[in-house]
């Protein structure tokens, strides 16, 4: 198979290395990529929204299947440009259409979707310019604390938890009438908060059958003990020690086997991945948010400990056979530790000289993410830049060795935290 993989960030290098390790891998192609999907594949300068050029690319070098990385393409509807193409309509795309991606593109969209086929959810209502007042009025009465949400896609950093009535009312303002994540807040979601504990959930799907990959955890905060601004995640553990058997089921009765039904009872064409962020609330799940692709940082932990032939897997999944495939999982523990430029999630600089990359081993891979080669060096061309994932017996050496090489690894202005997985170490 000619695969190409659109995206340039970690989850891509994930993807690029399991693929190129199929048996099923004739040329792997990722556009745009970065330094180290350079290493699995041919990195091609091509952005993932420019259906043109990849349709021409596509035909150009007998493309068997494409795989979008990143929700950009999706949300705005590469698999349906595929699809009313018949020069092109041959071509899977492993991704929902555009009305399947509107699970991630509109978190209003997957609140009703998840009302519609009585998902557990926490309460919420949406407001925007035209019922602005009446969402002033509806934060006053609210208990706190209160989460409001960009509607739109914001790169997972459209989420602020308010403690205050005035902070509230603060960022309600500045999503809305200051445009704080621009189109992405002409629309805000205000939710109940939940107390519990979080974790991501895979399952990938025709839109009719699924299966459940390794579950993940991600931290999304700058700082040690979870503190200081969101990003777009600082590290992941899986497997996650509290998703046992028994909660796992809870999830896979409560909210993957209605989710991929109301799928197929509503019509809407779904292939690929499903990330179901969830949180546990006293042992039962609940729904925080739908992605429409795997995560990152946790693909870097779940890739690595899935032992199937993932091109396999994709073959099943757009050809309707994926009811016969079985997931097998490495029972080794798996941590990523997201090394980042100084300054992010806000002002950062790039073109920072990296050194001491260590080449990969069974143990251990350093996942690219904002990396760009020049010459024989590789340089930081992003807020995060490195993904280094260990496997382990437990979570503590995984988690050890991670660190370890975060410590060797060396650009100006390197930040990382020491503590992922800190609640189960």
């Amino acid at each position: 198979m000619n695969i190409l993989l659109l995206g340039s960030g970690g989850r891509e290098h994930a993807l690029a290395l399991k693929m190129s390790q199929s048996t099923l891998c004739g040329q792997l192609f990722i556009a745009p990529g970065n330094a180290g999907t350079a290493q699995c594949g041919t990195n091609v300068n091509m952005g993932v929204s420019e259906f043109e050029k990849i349709k021409t690319f596509c035909l150009e070098n007998a493309i068997d299947l494409v795989l979008p990385g990143s929700e950009e393409a999706l949300v705005n509807g590469i698999y349906d440009f595929f699809q009313q193409d018949a020069a092109i309509k041959h071509i899977p795309v492993l991704g929902p259409s555009k009305e399947g991606a509107q699970l991630e593109g509109s978190k209003a969209y997957g609140k009703l979707f998840m009302e519609r086929h009585h998902i557990p959810t926490a309460a919420y209502r949406e407001f925007s310019a035209q019922n602005y007042e009446e969402g002033l009025a509806y934060l006053q009465q609210h208990s706190l604390p209160i989460v409001l949400k960009a509607d739109g896609l914001a790169a997972g950093k459209g989420v602020v938890i308010a403690a205050t009535y005035e902070e509230a009312a603060e960022e309600f303002e500045q999503m809305i009438k200051s445009a704080k994540f621009g189109d992405a807040s002409k629309t805000v979601v205000v939710e109940q908060f939940l107390t519990g504990i979080e974790l991501s959930v895979f399952a990938i799907t025709d839109g009719h059958t699924y299966k459940i990959l390794p579950e993940a955890k991600d931290y999304k905060r700058i700082g040690e003990g979870d503190l200081g601004l969101n990003t777009g995640g600082m590290g992941a553990v899986s497997p996650v020690p509290f998703a046992d058997a028994a909660f796992m089921q809870k999830v896979e009765e409560e909210v993957i086997k209605p989710t991929i039904a109301g799928l197929s009872k509503e019509g809407i064409v779904y292939y690929g991945f499903v990330f179901f962020g969830l949180i546990n609330v006293e042992g039962s799940p609940f729904v925080i948010e739908y992605n429409c692709r795997m995560g990152d940082p946790e693909t870097e932990v779940v890739m690595p400990r899935l032992k199937n032939d993932v091109l396999e897997l994709f073959q099943a999944t757009v050809s309707g056979k994926l009811s016969e495939q079985t997931i097998y999982a490495d029972e080794r523990a798996a941590s990523t530790v997201m090394l980042v430029s100084g300054g992010y999630p806000e002002a950062y600089e790039k073109n920072k000289v990296i050194k001491g990359i260590p080449a990969p081993t069974r143990d251990q891979i350093v996942f690219h993410a904002g990396t760009r080669q020049e010459g024989d060096e590789v340089l930081t061309n992003g807020g995060r830049v490195l993904a280094i994932t260990s496997l382990a017996a437990d979570l503590s050496m995984a988690l050890a060795h991670s660190v370890q090489t975060a410590e060797q690894i060396a650009f100006d202005g390197k930040v990382y935290r020491r503590d992922i997985g800190y609640e189960f170490i």
